[in-house]
């Protein structure tokens, strides 16, 4: 079983997610801001992170510029969830 940090603030999206993960049989924490992702990521050592890119406080791009520039976390996945489709979002 594989801990997976979700950093997510609608709330309706995180349970659906959860609830997809949970269903094959991992462990799900959450971070509401990219703030509190980083903690989480740091404390928990996840061995994956789903990161929505528009966050309050400390967005997406940068919490995962900060995880990738930190040796302690640098190499955890990290899978980007937006519901933005747009060209510069990619």
């Amino acid at each position: 079983m594989a801990t997976i940090l979700l950093v997510e603030d609608d709330a309706t999206i995180r349970d659906i997610v959860k609830r997809m993960i949970e269903r094959k049989g991992h462990r799900v924490i959450f971070a509401t801001n990219g703030e509190e992702g980083l903690a989480l990521a740091q404390s928990a050592a996840p061995a994956l992170i789903l990161m929505d890119m528009r966050l309050p406080i400390l967005d997406g791009w940068q919490a995962t510029q900060q995880l990738k520039a930190d040796p302690e976390t640098h190499s955890i996945p990290i899978i980007a969830l937006t519901s933005q489709g747009l060209a510069r979002d990619r």
